[in-house]
């Protein structure tokens, strides 16, 4: 992400840091998402699935991460992933077979292969004795690129996805750069399917709900419309509290005064730190802050809990978190 915000535990700061991104194209997000109905999706899946059969049985495949043009020149055998989020991409498009380390916080699926690596500082003679031909990670740190380049090591950078469109074309990689191209095609499609079919049940018209997305606590941080968990609830038309809040400075996620949060009255408040390495709140805990009882989503008992890594990822696991939204949106509405 472009920034992110200061005096967070350190596992916090990794899962912000890997996990959101400043975005700029709410609209277009939306439009994509709504606009797929599931006879458009699978006619996409299936020129896809064709497309994405040829592709995955041949190598050499190029593709074009955010570290520029990689080629990758046979099917990769022995993968390392140092992304929570690719972690999963991979799995989802079939290449888990492939995969035989993955870094210290990728906690899902269950059964990956979890090591001590690290993609935030990571050790280039830790991962090389691992001896892949394929590693993914979020971001280039500590010369990782240009460290393993030298040794023949292909790298894609799959950084935090700023809109919808980013998430799935970094699946859509994923999937070329192993070899899974038609199961990668066939994972986007089905996220897209399930994405609409949940706003559409929900609806998309939720203007008169107002939200407020919990980072982190004492002090508090939010996030806009323009990340990307923005977007999501964007996708409902829920209004953000902390939009007015946000300064230039803040890439969309700003520092929130208790005062602004509880004039703001939110009718909804999402929380993203509910693990015990994130913050341990609850909304127990919300509800028993002080002032925050006149608070209509706390009179409503209207507090989510959501899944930390799930509203923390951009990958396969993104149609739950829509979907934890709508449910919400549809309890707040009277659906």
């Amino acid at each position: 992400m472009a920034h992110q915000p200061v005096r967070l535990r350190p596992r916090r700061r990794e899962r912000l840091a890997r996990a959101l991104s400043a975005a700029t194209a709410v609209i277009a997000a939306v439009a994509v998402v709504t606009g797929c109905s599931s006879k458009s999706s699978g006619a996409a899946a299936s020129s896809a699935s064709a497309s994405g059969s040829s592709a995955a049985a041949s190598f050499p495949v190029t593709v074009t991460p955010a570290n520029g043009r990689i080629t990758v020149k046979s099917r990769p055998q022995r993968i390392v992933s140092l992304s929570p989020t690719a972690t999963e991409d991979l799995y989802a498009v079939g290449a888990g077979k492939q995969v035989v380390a993955v870094d210290s916080n990728s906690d899902h699926p269950a059964g990956a292969p979890v090591t001590g690596l690290s993609g935030l500082t990571p050790n280039i003679e830790a991962i090389v004795k691992y001896d892949p031909d394929l590693v993914v990670a979020s971001q280039d740190s500590g010369g990782l690129v240009a460290g393993l380049r030298k040794l023949g090591v292909p790298v894609l950078i799959e950084p935090a996805a700023a809109t919808v469109d980013d998430a799935y074309t970094q699946i859509e990689q994923i999937g070329r750069a192993t070899g899974h191209a038609a199961q990668a095609a066939r994972t986007v499609a089905g996220m897209k399917s399930a994405i609409a079919s949940t706003v559409k049940q929900a609806g998309n018209d939720h203007a008169n709900l107002s939200y407020y997305w919990e980072l982190g606590a004492n002090p508090y941080y939010s996030a806009t419309s323009s990340t990307f968990v923005g977007q999501m609830a964007s996708l409902f038309g829920l209004k953000n509290i902390a939009d007015k809040a946000d300064k230039a400075s803040d890439g969309g996620y700003p520092q929130l005064a208790q005062e602004y949060i509880v004039s703001a009255q939110p009718q909804l408040i999402f929380l993203s730190d509910n693990e015990p390495s994130d913050g341990g709140q609850t909304p127990a805990i919300v509800a028993a802050r002080p002032g925050w009882s006149g608070i209509p989503a706390v009179k409503n008992k209207e507090i989510i809990g959501l899944d930390d890594d799930v509203a923390s990822r951009w990958g396969p696991r993104l149609p739950q978190l829509v979907a934890q939204i709508a449910q919400a949106v549809e309890k707040a509405s009277g659906r």
